[in-house]
């Protein structure tokens, strides 16, 4: 396996003109008892942590988005990456490639953020839309306005029913991840598609009511937004894989 400080790429404060700018620093946290694999998408050319890397079990890094940033955050499972950095993941795999270019394969649990720094409001949510593998929360940390705590801390594997349910192939009877009802049927009543492609037309399913029953603050369908959006203004941000449950 490479070294991990090889895959991470940090952006630090540096001095233009005498004033100093700075950007959001995520912290990634693994509190799971098993190492993931941390997927990187970013929405513009500011790429972070080189798209992937691995985290063992209790360990963090930090990387730093300039402002403007917008992207998601992943946890990838049960993967085996050679030395050139080619292989798979159970869940959340982007491509086969340790450093991600594209987005995971769902479902996948999601920190999604866009962030402007000192300059103005920072939104963020944990999204189940696309389904749900691990834990995940995001904790702000310093800033000012609602700064509320995001995330799905409930075990949703331990809940998810039989037609929705992804098996580890590598461990018999254990469930590796849980479909959203869109993924699994493809219907446009799940989907928010065709005539259900409005916030009037497209309500919660029984579905998405068990993932917003598990995760009260996360996104379970397309137009959940009044209780899953959040703001803050000038934070950096905690991510957790597997955060402890209060």
């Amino acid at each position: 396996m490479p070294n991990l400080s090889s895959f991470l790429l940090l952006f630090t404060v540096f001095l233009t003109s005498g004033i100093a700018v700075s950007g959001t620093v995520f912290t990634l946290q693994n509190s799971c008892p098993y190492t993931v694999w941390p997927g990187i998408l970013s929405g513009n050319s500011n790429t972070l942590g080189d798209g992937g890397f691995p985290l063992t079990q209790g360990a963090s890094v930090q990387l730093t988005a300039p402002q403007g940033w917008s992207g998601r955050f992943w946890a990838r499972t049960g993967c085996n990456f050679d030395s050139t950095g080619h292989g798979n993941c159970v869940t959340g795999d982007c491509g086969g490639v340790l450093n991600c270019i594209g987005g995971g394969v769902p479902p996948t649990t999601l920190a999604e953020f866009t962030v402007q720094g000192d300059s103005g409001k920072d939104f963020y949510d944990v999204s189940l839309v696309d389904g749900y593998n691990v834990e995940m929360g995001i904790k702000p940390q310093g800033g000012s306005g609602d700064c509320r705590y995001a995330g799905c801390v409930a075990d949703v594997n331990a809940v998810c029913p039989n037609e929705l349910r992804i098996m580890d192939p590598n461990n018999n009877g254990v469930v590796a991840a849980c479909k959203s009802a869109c993924l699994a049927f493809n219907s446009p009543e799940f989907c928010c598609t065709e005539d259900h492609a409005t916030p009037q037309t497209c309500s919660p399913t029984h579905y998405s009511a068990m993932f917003k029953s598990a995760c009260p603050s996360a996104y379970s369908y397309a137009y959940d937004d009044a209780t899953s959006t959040f703001t803050c203004s000038g934070s950096n941000y905690l991510i957790t894989f597997c955060p402890t449950r209060s």
